[in-house]
C-alpha cells in the first residue's frame, strides 16, 4: 500500500510521471522553443530580464542558476545581438543586463507565443476542465513554493538578520494599537542568538529573505522563542510552521526540555500555531510590555 513516504517507489514514480508529462506537454526538450529558435533556457532568462532589464546577482537568484551556466547563457545572447550588459547605475560592483533592440522584438514574440501555448492547453477542455486544471496548477505552485523553502542559522549581526528584524518590527508597529518600539524592552539582543546562547534561523525562497525565528538559551533546561515573523508574501505555504518545527529542533539539541514564548493579542494566527503544537498557555513568566498571553512547551524525544 503507497504510504505515502519519501522511500515508496509509487510515490517517487508518481513524482517523475508528473515531471515528464509537463516537460514534454511544454516542449522543454526541444532545441526551439515555441519556435523561438532557441532552447527553453535561454528563453526564460530572455524573459526574465524583461524590458526592464536586470542585474546579473538578480537573474542568477531568481533562476537558480549556476554562475558558470548564466554567464554562458548571456554570452549565447549577447552573440545573438539581443542583450547588452554593462555596470549598474545603482551598484558600478553589480552588472546589469538589458534588451537590445532585437531583444525587445525577441521578447514581444516570445511573450505573445507563451500567451498562446497557455491558451492550446485549456482550448481542448471544457469549462469544467479547466477550473479543475487552473485550480490544480494553483495548487502546485503554492506547494512547489513551500518545497523551495530553505532554514539555515545566521550570523545574527548580518545584513539578512537586520533586514528580516526591521520588517519584523515593522509590522508590529502597525499591528499593535499601542505602536511598538524594540528598545523598549530588549528580549533577545543579537550578542544572546550567539550559538550556543542562542540561535536565529532564517527562511529563503528563491535566496530571498522571508521569515525569521529566534532561539534563546535560559537556565535549568529552558528556552525561549523570539522573532517569529514571516513576509506577507509568504504566507500560507507552511513557512511559521517549519520556522517552530526547527527552532524546536534546535532547542533539543541544546538540552533544552521546556520552551516558553509569549505574544501579542492582536497577533491571532501566531497563538493558532502555538495552539495546534501543544503549546499551553501559562502566567506570565516575564515583564514584555507588548506581551498578552505566554505559552508552555515541554520537549520530548530528540533530534540527532
Amino acid at each position: 500500500m503507497d504510504d505515502g513516504t519519501l522511500s515508496d517507489d509509487d510515490t517517487l514514480s508518481r513524482v517523475r510521471r508528473f515531471n515528464r508529462t509537463v516537460t514534454r506537454r511544454i516542449g522543454a526538450l526541444g532545441e526551439d522553443y515555441l519556435g523561438t529558435g532557441r532552447p527553453l533556457g535561454e528563453a526564460r532568462l530572455l524573459f526574465e530580464i524583461g524590458k526592464d532589464g536586470a542585474t546579473v546577482r538578480d537573474l542568477r537568484e531568481r533562476l537558480a542558476l549556476d554562475s558558470g551556466y548564466l554567464s554562458r547563457m548571456l554570452r549565447a545572447l549577447e552573440a545573438q545581438k539581443l542583450i547588452t550588459t554593462g555596470r549598474d547605475p545603482d551598484d558600478g560592483r553589480v552588472r546589469r543586463v538589458t534588451l537590445a533592440a532585437r531583444g525587445k522584438r525577441a521578447w514581444a514574440m516570445l511573450d505573445r507565443r507563451s500567451k498562446d501555448m497557455a491558451a492550446s492547453l485549456l482550448e481542448p477542455l471544457s469549462p469544467a476542465q479547466r477550473e479543475r486544471l487552473l485550480a490544480a496548477m494553483t495548487e502546485i505552485e503554492r506547494l512547489f513554493r513551500a518545497s523551495a523553502v530553505t532554514i539555515e542559522v545566521v550570523d545574527p549581526f548580518g545584513q539578512e538578520s537586520e533586514d528580516c528584524l526591521r520588517a519584523y518590527y515593522t509590522e508590529l508597529q502597525e499591528r499593535f494599537d499601542e505602536g511598538f518600539d524594540p528598545q523598549s524592552y530588549l528580549a533577545a539582543r543579537p550578542d544572546d542568538l550567539v550559538p550556543p546562547s542562542g540561535w536565529l534561523l532564517v527562511a529563503r525562497l528563491d535566496g530571498v529573505p522571508i521569515g525569521c525565528g529566534a532561539l534563546k538559551i535560559g537556565g535549568s533546561g529552558y528556552g525561549e522563542i523570539k522573532r517569529m515573523w514571516v513576509a506577507k508574501s509568504a504566507r500560507g505555504i507552511g513557512v511559521a510552521q517549519r520556522l517552530l518545527d526547527a527552532l524546536e529542533k534546535q532547542a533539543r539539541q541544546a538540552g533544552v526540555q521546556v520552551v516558553q514564548l509569549d505574544t501579542n493579542r492582536k497577533l491571532v494566527e501566531a497563538r493558532g500555531l502555538y495552539a495546534r503544537n501543544g503549546y499551553r498557555e501559562i502566567p506570565a513568566y516575564n515583564t514584555n510590555p507588548y506581551a498578552d498571553h505566554w505559552f508552555e512547551k515541554r520537549l520530548t524525544g530528540s533530534d540527532t
